[in-house]
């Protein structure tokens, strides 16, 4: 079980830092998306005005937000 873990955790943990990665090419860029690329909901125009580089809507950015936020934590505990 602990080798399972280990394995889930390092795979969640490379998707985080492609993620990020993506995010800085993105944020260099400026270019977002129109479309929230977890749900697939027009992102708002005033969220796209204040981060042009946004890929998620406010919803998904948040629960992103406190996913990531609970494995941070959970690796520091």
């Amino acid at each position: 079980m602990d080798e399972r873990f280990h394995e889930m955790a390092v795979l969640h943990e490379q998707a985080l830092r492609d993620e990020a990665v993506r995010r800085a090419q993105q944020d260099t860029c400026g270019a977002g998306q129109p479309y929230c690329e977890d749900c697939g909901e027009l992102i708002p125009d005033a969220r796209r005005k204040a981060h042009p580089a946004a890929l998620r809507c406010i919803a998904c950015q948040t629960v992103f937000e406190h996913l990531k936020k609970g494995m941070h934590d959970a690796r520091h505990a």
